[in-house]
């Protein structure tokens, strides 16, 4: 089976230097249970700080020469196309650019493969032509999926640690450069907001609403209403619209 890994380039938060994010590596670590001699692909103008996934465990790196303003998508699938591996490994989002996390997704659309995110395991399957991955879901759950192949993996922060750094196997590595397709990049279409709190409601009212008598079962319209609003009051909601709404106002005729 041959696995390759998405290797980009980060910048650290404090000094701004180029490093190699936490999720490639771990990325590195999980492709390795699939195929020992996994290799990472990168497109780029260099390969600064990206050089250092060869001592997280990566058996070479393929870097794909593209400009500083080129779109790294048409390259990395110009190239995956002419040499398909069975698994490409990447992390969640990048660290120092857009960051928007959808960069995989704009490469499964690009190549026509399935893309399974948050994973935080993997293993070969018996069956030939699929691998076993888990993946994570939410407060914690996990799910075994069986995945035909080839595909797209994301990695999930909860996967296990990135193999320890080993200098030795980083210059023993081997960097291939390689022309890349150039592209420029295309104006983004996303409209950004600033961030507006919203207040957790569904949080509080976890416990349901209860009326002094208990759980009341096909009530009367207006008393269900009544019991609502006098809820929402004591969460704070007071205001709907323009006008504010109290209890005692329900099925008050208008004059």
């Amino acid at each position: 089976m041959k696995a390759v890994v998405l290797i980009s380039k980060g910048r650290h938060p404090v000094s701004g230097r180029a490093v190699l994010l936490r999720l490639e590596a771990q990325a590195i670590a999980l492709a390795r249970t699939l195929d020992p001699q996994c290799r990472g692909v990168h497109a780029g103008p260099d390969v600064e700080g990206v050089s250092d996934a060869l001592g997280h465990g990566l058996d070479g790196l393929d870097f794909l020469v593209i400009g500083e303003a080129a779109d790294p998508v048409p390259a990395l699938a110009s190239y995956l196309l002419k040499n398909p591996p069975d698994v490409i490994f990447a992390g969640r989002r990048g660290q120092g650019g857009e960051d928007t996390g959808l960069f995989p997704y704009l490469l499964s659309d690009a190549l026509s493969l399935p893309l399974l995110n948050d994973v935080v395991s993997a293993s070969p399957s018996a069956n030939p032509g699929t691998a076993r991955f888990d993946q994570t879901l939410t407060k914690g759950a996990k799910r075994q999926v069986t995945l035909r192949l080839p595909a797209i993996i994301t990695v999930h922060p909860n996967a296990p640690a990135a193999l320890p750094f080993a200098y030795a196997k980083a210059i023993r590595g081997s960097v291939d450069r390689h022309e890349g397709l150039s592209v420029a990049k295309s104006p983004s279409n996303l409209e950004e907001r600033p961030h507006r709190f919203r207040p957790k409601l569904m949080r509080q009212a976890g416990s349901g609403v209860t009326s002094g008598e208990g759980v009341i079962l096909d009530p009367d319209p207006d008393d269900a209403a009544r019991m609502i609003i006098d809820h929402l009051e004591k969460l704070g909601v007071r205001e709907f619209g323009s006008q504010q709404l109290r209890s005692e106002d329900v099925g008050r005729p208008e004059v």
